[in-house]
């Protein structure tokens, strides 16, 4: 039994606690983004944008993902082994006082070191949120659930803009990331007094643990970390290059961006829950779960690689452009809430959050080389032709790689459902419970 008052009552009070412990995780990624783009917002224009140009922002975003994939090699057999509640609140710690560095940072140095260290802590987000909704949520619920903590992303999208821009304008740069780091160690204190692990996940996550390499060479975990190296940093630039954009292309100031740059990212939390709400669906009319999986991020993922595709042919005013990438941003979210369900589908439950540590490493991967890309490309064509000209080459570069991500996941990724191999594993020699 567990020391805490809340635990293990009846189902109905299960029922009712699971949505709580799922709050932390919808917070928590909302913070991670808040975190993660105040620093793309107050540089995309005013003081901080005359000290950092275009290939230095992509250099900077490249040491975050670089740091991210390096942290995601570790993070979630770090999450596994220490649990859910230690392992979420030490990475929250982590890059709340990162976030908070930034306010003493001078040179693009100084922020490429911040910006590292951010993703070296926002990394676990993601594999101990999986593992929570793992411990508490059926098979059946988890996309949904999946989808609903990671509508915080784009909730956190949606409240960066103007928060970002109002304190920026009001208190300046520093003070805004102060205020915004401090939110973090709210959360972590209302975690680690409330979060437990319900007992049948506890005794699930006491099985034999599998070896980090024993993971890797499964076929399952080798194409979702490469199909993350394409479709992943889709994302990454309409978060990261969306205010520049705005401000390049269409001339627009902090303030305008602060309002209407949230559109995309207000669509993309309709597409998280609708996602995993249509794949719940089909599977209560009686399609198996991997099937239904499969066709669930074949048609959400074809949505922002025809989108960018086609942009470059339809975007005439700031109002198109912001269309084409709300339908990006919807596609993106729809597939993710439905991916994320993977490694619960397919890997035992003491392995989801390590699982999906390592095929972040691809998501790290593709945003290391790809930020520095697109930075590259958008410096050196708009010198020759226009800033148009070069942000449109950029958009059929990202929907031909969420293309290449969807044709992983339907042709090589192989059957989403639990592998024997590693099942006979757990299985063998369990661990003393902790």
């Amino acid at each position: 039994m567990s020391n805490n008052p809340l635990i293990d009552g009846s189902s109905a009070n299960h029922s009712r606690i699971r949505w709580l412990m799922l709050s932390f995780a919808f917070l928590a990624t909302v913070l991670n983004y808040v975190d993660r783009m105040a620093f793309n917002y107050l540089s995309a224009n005013g003081k901080l944008r005359e000290l950092i140009p275009n290939d230095s922002f992509g250099y900077i975003a490249t040491a975050f993902f670089v740091a991210y994939m390096a942290s995601n090699l570790f993070s979630g057999f770090i999450i596994d082994k220490l649990g859910t509640r230690l392992g979420y609140s030490l990475c929250m710690a982590f890059w709340t006082t990162a976030s908070l560095l930034h306010a003493v940072a001078r040179l693009p140095f100084h922020f490429s070191v911040c910006r590292f260290l951010l993703g070296i802590g926002e990394a676990g987000n993601w594999p101990a949120a999986i593992k929570l909704t793992g411990e508490w949520f059926s098979p059946e619920e988890r996309s949904t659930a999946t989808g609903i903590f990671n509508s915080g992303a784009a909730v956190g999208a949606v409240a960066a803009p103007p928060l970002v821009a109002w304190l920026g304008t009001t208190y300046g740069w520093q003070l805004t990331f102060i205020a915004i780091g401090c939110l973090g160690y709210l959360w972590v204190a209302a975690f680690w007094f409330t979060y437990y692990t319900p007992e049948k996940a506890r005794k699930a996550s006491a099985t034999r643990s599998i070896p980090p390499l024993t993971l890797i060479r499964t076929r399952f975990v080798r194409w979702l970390t490469i199909s993350k190296i394409f479709m992943d940093p889709v994302w990454y630039f309409i978060t990261f290059w969306i205010g520049r954009y705005l401000v390049d292309v269409h001339g627009w100031g902090l303030n305008k961006i602060g309002w209407f740059a949230t559109v995309p990212f207000l669509v993309a939390d309709l597409g998280n829950i609708l996602g995993g709400l249509f794949t719940q669906f089909i599977i209560r009319r009686g399609m198996a779960t991997g099937k239904a999986r499969k066709i669930a991020v074949t048609f959400f993922g074809l949505l922002p690689g025809l989108a960018l595709i086609l942009g470059p042919f339809v975007i005439s005013t700031p109002a198109t452009a912001l269309i084409i990438l709300s339908v990006a941003g919807f596609g993106y979210a729809a597939y993710t809430s439905n991916t994320m369900a993977f490694p619960a589908d397919v890997v035992p439950l003491n392995a989801t959050a390590s699982v999906w540590g390592v095929a972040s490493v691809g998501a790290g991967l593709g945003g290391a080389m790809f930020q520095s890309v697109s930075g590259i490309a958008i410096e050196r064509i708009s010198k020759t032709h226009s800033y148009a000209i070069a942000y449109n080459t950029v958009f059929v570069g990202y929907g031909i790689m969420a293309l290449v991500a969807v044709a992983i996941i339907l042709f090589l990724i192989g059957p989403l459902q639990k592998d024997p191999t590693l099942q006979i594993f757990a299985s063998q020699e369990p661990a003393e419970a902790i």
